[in-house]
């Protein structure tokens, strides 16, 4: 598996750490063919290569809340519906579930940074997904175990994060299972460092021996 090219916005910051950005993402989901058996599968977009910030990464469909989207918690909502429908073209109903999955902030080591709020939906029927060829130039819907699969082998580039919450959804059946284990879950903010050298590096998380603590 090969390294993928970074682009301009994740250069070292050798400064002060920059202060998050707030974002959100929706994790969309669907069962997968026509028969209720078959397992679910997740909307993932292809970032334009001429992005500034993870050029051709497949990420879940989301982006920078605007001052338009309201506040607090609310506002992340807005975000991740009107982004979805932005890059994506799929518009969720009014009254449609989204249920709060996960929460990861970039790296200090990281020049841009995100604090992206993620949220589980149920896609609508008979929505398939349009890039909107700026942002994003492919969509596809994958069996999370299949995403993973691709990327190690090298077919298509994920973000650390979209790894870590694709592992998570591997033991849900359906999309229904998903979303109802996660409704009023308690989810706290993810802080991932990069700890080595600049040739020798990983990313460690909380809980991990690891992981420093200041």
């Amino acid at each position: 598996m090969t390294e993928r090219r970074r682009g301009p916005a994740e250069a070292p910051n050798l400064g002060e750490p920059s202060t998050p950005r707030a974002s959100a993402s929706v994790v969309l989901l669907r069962r997968g063919g026509k028969h209720a058996d078959r397992a679910l599968e997740v909307l993932l977009l292809k970032r334009s290569e001429e992005a500034k910030f993870m050029p051709g990464v497949w990420v879940f469909p989301g982006g920078g809340v605007d001052p338009g989207d309201g506040e607090g918690e609310a506002g992340h909502r807005a975000c991740a519906v009107r982004e979805l429908e932005e890059e994506a073209a799929i518009a969720l109903p009014e009254d449609e579930e989204l249920v709060l999955f996960s929460r990861w902030i970039t790296p200090e080591v990281v020049s841009r940074r995100f604090d992206a709020w993620f949220f589980l939906a149920l896609a609508p029927a008979h929505t398939p997904p349009k890039p909107d060829g700026v942002e994003t130039t492919d969509a596809r819907w994958f069996e999370p175990q299949a995403a993973l699969e691709s990327q190690h082998e090298g077919d298509v580039q994920l973000a650390f994060p979209t790894v870590q919450q694709l592992k998570s959804l591997l033991p849900y059946q359906t999309a229904a299972q998903a979303i109802e284990a996660h409704r009023g879950r308690q989810v706290k903010p993810i802080l991932p460092k990069v700890i080595g050298t600049p040739d020798q590096h990983r990313v460690v998380l909380p809980g991990d021996p690891d992981y420093p603590e200041t």
